[in-house]
C-alpha cells in the first residue's frame, strides 16, 4: 500500500451502527475518514434522544444484544464502551396473571444446558415441551436451506403444538427478527435458534445498555476523532458520481471529493441516492424486493414501583417484552418505575393513536404486574419506527447486495446486505466491516480484516461443526 493509498479519503454516508463500524475500522487503519449523518445525533435507529413533550432522553426502540454478537462486542471494545453492558444469564416469561417461568443455563453441555429450565418452565405443558425438543432436534445439526418455505410451515411440518408457537416459537422469533413467522424464511429462524439457545450458554447470555443509546454510541464519533476523523452532523448524502480515480458527492447542495466512498444507509433511502443510469438499474431492480416491518416502543412513567424484574417477556398478549429502565438505567425517579414496552412487528399498532395504544399497554400490563393497576401513570410517549428493519421472507437473500457496486470506489454497508445475519445490530456491524474490508483491498491493503470469528460451540454442538 502507498502512502497516498494508505492515507486515502473515504466518504461515509450514515452515522448508524454500520457507518459507524465502517468508520471506526477505516480510521483504524489509516484512511482519512468524513462521516455524514443527516441527524444531529449518532447511532440511527440505535438512537435516543430528549423527547419534547416528556422532557425525557428516549430510546427510539430497546436493543439488546447476545453473547453470540461477536462483531458488535468488538465494536464495543474498540469505542471503549463494553462496561456500559449489563448481561443476564436468566430468561423471566410471564404469563397473564403473573406466574413466572425463568429459563436459565445450567452446567449440562451445550445443547442441554437450558434443558432443565425448560422441563420446569410452567409456561408450557409437557406435550408443547416435547415438541419444541423435537424442532430443536431437526435443527442442531445444520440450518436449513431456503426451499421458499416459511417458518411457520416449517413448524406445522414438524409437529409443533399451538401453544409451542404461540408461547415459545413467537415469542423469540418475533423479537429477533421482527416479522410474524408465516412471513419468516426457515434460514433466518433457523439461525437466530441456533445461535441463542443450542450453541453455547455463552452465546445466549443477554446484554443491555445501561446508557441512554445515543450516550453509548456517542464513542464511536470520539473514536474517529482521536485518529483524525470527521463527522458531519446534519450532512445528507443526496446524490454521487463515480470516477475512475475519484467519487464526487453533494452534500446539502455542495459538492465534495472523496477518493472512496461507503453508502451506509437504509435501503430506502439508498434509491434516493443513486445514479440514473444502466450501472445502477441491477441494484435498484434489487432493491425493489425489500419491504419493511414495524417496531414500536412504549414508554411509561408510574408513581411507584411496579416490580423487582429488570426484564421480562410478556406471554399471550400485545405487548412482548418488558424492560424496566429505571432500574437497568439506574436513573433517579424518586420511588417511581420508568418501564419501556416492546412490540416487535407491529403491523396492528401503525394505524392506532397514541392515546390507544398507551391505554392499552397500561390495561394489559397490570395482567402481568398487578401493583400497575393501584399506580399513577405520570407520563408516557410512543414511538413508532414504521420502517424499522427489513421483513426477512423466504427467498430475500438472492436480493441481498454484497458490498461491492457496480463503481469500484463505492460500497455499501447496512444490516440488510449479504451478511448472513438477520437485520439486527450484529449483522449492521459486520456489514460495516465487510465494506471496510472490501474498501481496503482495492485501496491496497490486501491484509486488512476486521470481521471477527463467530463464538465457537461447544459441547455436543462441537460435533455438528
Amino acid at each position: 500500500m502507498t502512502l497516498r493509498d494508505q492515507s486515502a479519503r473515504v466518504a461515509i454516508a450514515g452515522g448508524g451502527l454500520a457507518g459507524l463500524a465502517a468508520a471506526c475500522a477505516l480510521s483504524e487503519a489509516g484512511f482519512q475518514v468524513t462521516l455524514f449523518e443527516r441527524r444531529p445525533y449518532l447511532g440511527g435507529r440505535a438512537s435516543s434522544y430528549q423527547h419534547p413533550s416528556t422532557g425525557e432522553i428516549v430510546d427510539n426502540c430497546q436493543h439488546v444484544l447476545l453473547g453470540c454478537c461477536t462483531n458488535l462486542l468488538d465494536f464495543y471494545q474498540r469505542t471503549g464502551v463494553e462496561s456500559k453492558i449489563r448481561w443476564y444469564d436468566n430468561l423471566t416469561f410471564l404469563e397473564p396473571g403473573g406466574r413466572a417461568s425463568v429459563i436459565r443455563p445450567s452446567s449440562l453441555p451445550a445443547p442441554l444446558h437450558t434443558a432443565l429450565a425448560f422441563l420446569r418452565a410452567d409456561c408450557l405443558a409437557f406435550p408443547d415441551k416435547l415438541a419444541v425438543a423435537r424442532a430443536m432436534a431437526a435443527l442442531a445439526p445444520s440450518t436449513p436451506r431456503d426451499q421458499g418455505e416459511t417458518f411457520l410451515a416449517w413448524l406445522k411440518r414438524h409437529g409443533q403444538t399451538e401453544v409451542a408457537v404461540e408461547r415459545f416459537w413467537k415469542t423469540i422469533l418475533i423479537s429477533a427478527l421482527n416479522e410474524d413467522l408465516d412471513l419468516v424464511s426457515v434460514p433466518y429462524a433457523a439461525q437466530v435458534v441456533r445461535e441463542s439457545f443450542l450453541k453455547s450458554a455463552v452465546a445466549g447470555r443477554m446484554g443491555i445498555p445501561t446508557v441512554p443509546l445515543t450516550e453509548l454510541y456517542g464513542a464511536a464519533g470520539d473514536y474517529i476523532r482521536e485518529r483524525a476523523g470527521e463527522i458531519q452532523f446534519r450532512s445528507g448524502i443526496e446524490s454521487f458520481r463515480s470516477h475512475p480515480s475519484e467519487v464526487r458527492i453533494a452534500v446539502n447542495g455542495q459538492e465534495q471529493i472523496s477518493d472512496y466512498l461507503v453508502l451506509a444507509v437504509p435501503f430506502d433511502s439508498l434509491k434516493r441516492v443513486l445514479p440514473d443510469s444502466p450501472a445502477a438499474a441491477p441494484l435498484s431492480e434489487m432493491l425493489g424486493h425489500f419491504e419493511t416491518s414495524p417496531i414500536t416502543g412504549i414508554h411509561l412513567w408510574f408513581d411507584r414501583a411496579i416490580s423487582d424484574l429488570d426484564h421480562a417477556v410478556l406471554l399471550d398478549r400485545t405487548i412482548q417484552w418488558m424492560f424496566h429502565k429505571s432500574r437497568i438505567q439506574a436513573r433517579q425517579n424518586g420511588k417511581g418505575s420508568y418501564v419501556e414496552l416492546v412490540v416487535s412487528s407491529s403491523k396492528g399498532l401503525v394505524d392506532k393513536s397514541k392515546t390507544e395504544i398507551v391505554e392499552l399497554a397500561v390495561r394489559e400490563l397490570g395482567e402481568f404486574f398487578p401493583a400497575v393497576r393501584e399506580a399513577g401513570l405520570v407520563k408516557s410517549t410512543v414511538i413508532k419506527e414504521i420502517n424499522a428493519t427489513y421483513s426477512p421472507r423466504p427467498g430475500m437473500d438472492q436480493f441481498r447486495p454484497t458490498p461491492i457496486t457496480a463503481w469500484p470506489r463505492v460500497f455499501l454497508a447496512g444490516d440488510w446486505i449479504a451478511t448472513g445475519w438477520p437485520a439486527t445490530m450484529e449483522g449492521a456491524v459486520r456489514s460495516g466491516y465487510l465494506a471496510a474490508e472490501c474498501l481496503a483491498r482495492v485501496a491496497g491493503n490486501k491484509a486488512s480484516r476486521f470481521l471477527v470469528p463467530d463464538l465457537p460451540a461447544s459441547g455436543f454442538m462441537r460435533l455438528f461443526g
